[in-house]
């Protein structure tokens, strides 16, 4: 669950990740449950749970388990609580890397995030030390076998809904949204039923950095030792991969 997603870096994941599905699905069942906890469990009045549900749907996680994962965060018994912390630091050669966890435990969290660094040659840093190179943007990814519209239909609706760029890629379709109007646009193609291989509001990186043959090794183990930790929720990097 990392980086600006491009469609070869969604294809080299999907082994991993159908593989590590029942992990995913945990780490989006605790998305939601933060989601309710801070807005409540009716996605017409909590737009971050809205958010958190095309997500899980983009990932391909069943209805029941979404309604069942919102039910528990909303029973009266739950008492799981955790608070988002963002880390930020840098990886081989500079590579900048912002890592945002769900964590009930401040420390064990940061010591398992720093390790990942320590492991791989990169250095956990402070906050806003790599930040500015990244801006918020909603990206939604549609596969073009999944849709019948054709390019400039799709061009058209994306972008009079609201959306900043539509590009093209050998086999799918790029929607790039402000933050503020990232729901917006997600609904509108939601009602024309397109389904959508990612959707989410995630750090995207103004500038790349490319590595060696080794520098590439290294940031590869950073990012699957992130992944692997429970408390990580998505991390983003300008690694040109």
């Amino acid at each position: 669950m990392s980086g600006h997603s491009k469609w070869h870096n969604i294809q080299a994941k999907k082994g991993k990740a159908d593989a590590a599905r029942g992990k995913i699905f945990t780490k989006l069942g605790r998305e939601l449950l933060v989601a309710v906890k801070q807005g409540g469990p009716d996605p017409a009045g909590n737009s971050k749970l809205k958010d958190v549900i095309a997500k899980c749907k983009a990932a391909n996680m069943p209805n029941d388990t979404i309604n069942n994962a919102i039910k528990k965060a909303s029973g009266a018994g739950n008492a799981e609580n955790y608070e988002e912390v963002i880390y930020e630091g840098y990886g081989p050669n500079g590579v900048a890397v912002i890592v945002e966890s769900s964590t009930d435990n401040r420390n064990r969290t940061a010591s398992d995030v720093r390790h990942a660094f320590d492991k791989t040659g990169g250095n956990l840093g402070t906050t806003g030390c790599v930040s500015y190179l990244f801006e918020r943007k909603g990206i939604i990814i549609i596969d073009k076998e999944q849709t019948d519209k054709s390019e400039d239909d799709l061009m058209m609706l994306a972008l009079d809904s609201g959306a900043e760029d539509f590009s093209v890629e050998e086999e799918c379709y790029e929607i790039t949204t402000a933050s503020e109007d990232f729901s917006n646009v997600r609904e509108t193609l939601e009602k024309e039923g397109l389904e959508f291989v990612e959707a989410q509001v995630q750090m995207v990186p103004n500038t790349y950095i490319t590595l060696d043959e080794k520098g590439c090794e290294k940031m590869q183990r950073l990012l699957d030792m992130l992944d692997d930790l429970d408390d990580v929720m998505n991390v983003y990097h300008n690694w040109e991969e």
